[in-house]
Formats: C-alpha cells, sequence, structure tokens
C-alpha cells in the first residue's frame, strides 16, 4: 500500500465508523456481528490477528470475549481511533502497518481475520501464503468479503479458489441478512472458514 493509500484512509477514518457495519452502534447490528464471530473462531481464549482492522471494533468485540487480538492498519488515524477506543481494555493492541505484510510474529495465532481488504490487495494469493505462515498448526484463517454492486470486491467463488491455492479447505457462509449492515443490500457478501488440509 502506497502512503498516499494511508493519507486517503486517514481522511476515511473521521467518519468510517458512520456505516452500520463498522461502528456498530445499532445493537441488532452489533449482535448480529458477535454472534458470526463467535461461529467462525474457537470457543475458548484465543490469540487472534485482525488485518485491516480499521478503528478497531472486530477487535473490541473479540477481545470482551476474552480473545486476545492484535489488529494492524496502514492507516495512523485507524489506529489511533482504535486506540481511543480501547482505551485500557485488556487483550488487544493495535499497530500501524501493511495488513499484506504484518509486522506479527510467524507461527503465532490462531486465528488471521481479514474483512473486506483481500479483495483491494495487489497480490491476493502472496497474501494468503503469508497469513498462512502466522498461524499454528491448527489454525484459521476467517475472510469476510463481497462481490459489490460497485463492481469491486471478490466472489465468493475466487475467494475460494485462493483459498485453497494457499493449501487450505474453505467453508463458506452466505451473509445476506440485512442484520449484518444495517439495511438491505443487492450483492453478494459472505465469509469463508480456511482451515489446513488433513
Amino acid at each position: 500500500m502506497s502512503s498516499r493509500d494511508s493519507e486517503l484512509w486517514d481522511v476515511e477514518a473521521e467518519t468510517f465508523d458512520q456505516e452500520p457495519d463498522h461502528g456498530l452502534h445499532d445493537p441488532v447490528v452489533r449482535a448480529a456481528w458477535q454472534s458470526l464471530l463467535r461461529s467462525l473462531v474457537p470457543p475458548i481464549p484465543s490469540r487472534i490477528a485482525d488485518l485491516g482492522c480499521g478503528t478497531g471494533t472486530l477487535a473490541l468485540l473479540l477481545a470482551e470475549d476474552a480473545h486476545e487480538v492484535d489488529g494492524v492498519d496502514f492507516s495512523p488515524e485507524m489506529v489511533r481511533r482504535a486506540c481511543a477506543k480501547a482505551g485500557t481494555f485488556p487483550g488487544v493492541t493495535f499497530t500501524v502497518g501493511d495488513a499484506a505484510d504484518p509486522p506479527l510474529p510467524a507461527a503465532s495465532y490462531d486465528v488471521v481475520l481479514c474483512r473486506h481488504v483481500l479483495w483491494a490487495l495487489p497480490d491476493p494469493a502472496g497474501v494468503l501464503a503469508r497469513w498462512v505462515d502466522l498461524l499454528v498448526p491448527d489454525g484459521r484463517v476467517v475472510l469476510i468479503e463481497g462481490d459489490w454492486s460497485t463492481g469491486a470486491g471478490l466472489t465468493a467463488d475466487r475467494t475460494v479458489a485462493l483459498v485453497e491455492g494457499a493449501g487450505l479447505d474453505a467453508t463458506v457462509t452466505p451473509l445476506p441478512d440485512e442484520g449484518y449492515w444495517g439495511g438491505r443490500i443487492d450483492d453478494e457478501r459472505y465469509a469463508v472458514l480456511a482451515r489446513r488440509r488433513a
């Protein structure tokens, strides 16, 4: 990611949490995301890397369930806002860094989580290989992506192909319910749970 991209997202940070699925201010939307995350990550406290974490909303949801979460975002303003939101809440940290090549220790995470970022990266296959290197042997990658009406994004089939190319098995969960988004959607949105092949 370029410094110009970072500056653009610094500007976006001011209004980022106004989107229902970013700020999670609506209790219905918040509960939907909490339930989804609980269905995708291990049921016991885990170490989770939240890559492209934005203002840290999902990281904090996970930390509230006693997971240890390290958030990474290349926008200093997003990270500043995430840190302010977290305050002194235990078990969560935020670092400025590139989600495509995160400054995190290899073989250390039970989960690598990424929401709405993989589609924008220039080498998603290479990125996934780096993310897999962050995992402990039985770790998993959780991707939340979409093929949006704007023409941007990744189809579920494309994401599954990328995940399988990284040596992982994929399970797709469609996310059409407006409870996740704060309103009706007319595009493809989904979660992919990816694990190493047995």
